[in-house]
């Protein structure tokens, strides 16, 4: 599956990426992602085959102009209702990350639009629902300008990193959500 917007193409990502992806991802820009650290191009190399097999729900963003991946885009079916059996697999929440040299400029925001897009018509996505650390305006920022309604701040909800005497330092996080009947491609 191929995404495209007026300056971006969302696609699989693709042996030869390694070089763009090892670039934002050496130095994650927020604690959320530091499990994804790369420290080589052979482990970005690695990482790049690992994810070329996710052809529907994991994307690269791709600037249309030089074929350059400036981050990443996924989501994955979730049920409604973690205990329930029989519940449907319609609510996601996704997953984006840009190049710091990249941000700022509307990218974020146009791949997320086409991946919304995306979920919402043919993924039968019902509900899309993101996580923001209280830190982060930006993606907060995003989230709201995507439509999205703040639905709670969780207080010391997780850790990704420790604090320098080695406890764990939680974060307050934001969650932000959208329904398929709010939807309107993200025009607020």
């Amino acid at each position: 599956m191929v995404l495209e917007t007026e300056r971006l193409i969302l696609r699989p990502f693709k042996e030869g990426d390694e070089n763009d992806v090892f670039e934002y991802l050496k130095e994650p820009a927020v604690n959320c992602f530091i499990d994804m650290k790369l420290d080589s191009i052979t482990e970005a190399r690695k990482e790049v085959i690992k994810r070329s097999s996710e052809t529907e729900y994991y994307f690269a963003i791709v600037l249309k102009e030089s074929g350059r991946v400036i981050g990443e885009i996924n989501a994955y079916p979730e049920p409604a209702d973690e205990h329930g059996a029989d519940s449907e697999m319609d609510t996601f929440s996704p997953c984006w990350m840009l190049n710091d040299k990249y941000q700022g400029k509307g990218y974020a925001f146009e791949a997320a639009q086409a991946f919304f897009d995306y979920l919402f018509k043919e993924k039968g996505a019902r509900r899309i629902y993101a996580y923001t650390e209280d830190n982060n305006t930006a993606s907060q920022h995003l989230c709201e300008k995507l439509g999205m309604r703040q639905e709670g701040l969780f207080k010391e909800f997780i850790s990704f990193v420790n604090n320098p005497d080695g406890t764990p330092h939680y974060e307050n996080t934001y969650q932000y959500a959208v329904l398929r009947k709010e939807w309107n491609g993200g025009r607020v």
